[in-house]
């Protein structure tokens, strides 16, 4: 099982992508047509909380990450991710979200001659408390723990490390526009004693706009910092998405393309990202 994209099909992705961005936009009016008929407020808020990663809704969104010219070799790396995100009311005030990252790795050797690698990555989720209710400045906070798992299936795939920390988000929502932050810190804690400790934070500041259409056009960071090498991974991901239904059913199909502008020596020079989020809403 792999999920990787050959040097020679690049050029293929890049069209296949073209391609669907194009049927999102094209889709994006009949889509505001049903919509509109089976309920357009509901759609609309269906679009808010989307935009939202600790409303109270359950996702399940899966998505593929495609990396390349990593390292010597220019070689591609695919993560094949899963990410329930599940919210539980604790009173009337109060919700935990947790969030669930779940990837499948699949990474061409950086160096020539070197073998690939495919497996069950580590595993990263987090505890998000959330007061119901946005502040009197319309601000949505969230705060709690984040927890690493070494459940890779690949000693090269993974840190054989145990690790935790504390997250948080900060986000507004007004007119369509979505901002905010989210971040976190996690330090190795238990685990292999033949496996260095790691200390690495994760900013992500990100930007949205939902059209009267469904469609969301954003633009993020993905930065993570590595404290004991004093090294930023900074890619800058543009992304474009469109809510429909299927039947009953509400679907977020996301196409996405970054590029990396800073990281270590060998690090990826850009990348694409295909999303399908299977929204749950009570």
């Amino acid at each position: 099982m792999t999920f990787s994209f050959s040097t020679q099909t690049r050029q293929g992705a890049m069209l296949r992508g073209a391609v669907l961005i194009l049927g999102l936009a094209l889709a994006s009016s009949t889509v505001h047509a049903q919509q509109a008929a089976e309920g357009g407020d509901k759609a609309a808020e269906l679009a808010k909380k989307l935009a939202n990663p600790v409303a109270s809704l359950i996702s399940v969104p899966i998505k593929l990450d495609w990396d390349t010219g990593i390292g010597s070799a220019g070689a591609d790396r695919s993560v094949f991710i899963i990410q329930p995100v599940i919210p539980f009311s604790i009173g009337k005030d109060w919700n935990l979200i947790t969030r669930t990252i779940i990837p499948y790795i699949s990474a061409q050797s950086p160096v020539a001659g070197g073998s690939k690698e495919s497996g069950l990555g580590d595993t990263n989720q987090s505890f998000f408390f959330s007061p119901k209710a946005p502040t009197s400045g319309g601000w949505i906070w969230a705060v709690g723990p984040v927890m690493y798992y070494p459940t890779a299936s690949n000693d090269v795939l993974g840190t054989k490390k145990w690790g935790g920390g504390p997250t948080a988000l900060m986000l507004k929502q007004s007119h369509g526009w979505t901002y905010g932050i989210l971040a976190n810190q996690i330090w190795s804690f238990a685990g292999a004693s033949d496996r260095a400790d790691f200390s690495t934070a994760f900013v992500q500041p990100f930007l949205s706009f939902t059209t009267k259409t469904y469609t969301t056009f954003g633009v993020n960071t993905e930065s993570t910092y590595d404290w004991n090498n004093h090294q930023w991974t900074v890619p800058i991901n543009l992304t474009v998405g469109q809510l429909v239904r299927f039947g009953k059913q509400p679907v977020s199909f996301t196409l996405g393309a970054r590029s990396y502008v800073a990281g270590p020596t060998g690090k990826p020079d850009w990348g694409l990202r295909f999303a399908v989020t299977l929204l749950f809403p009570k």
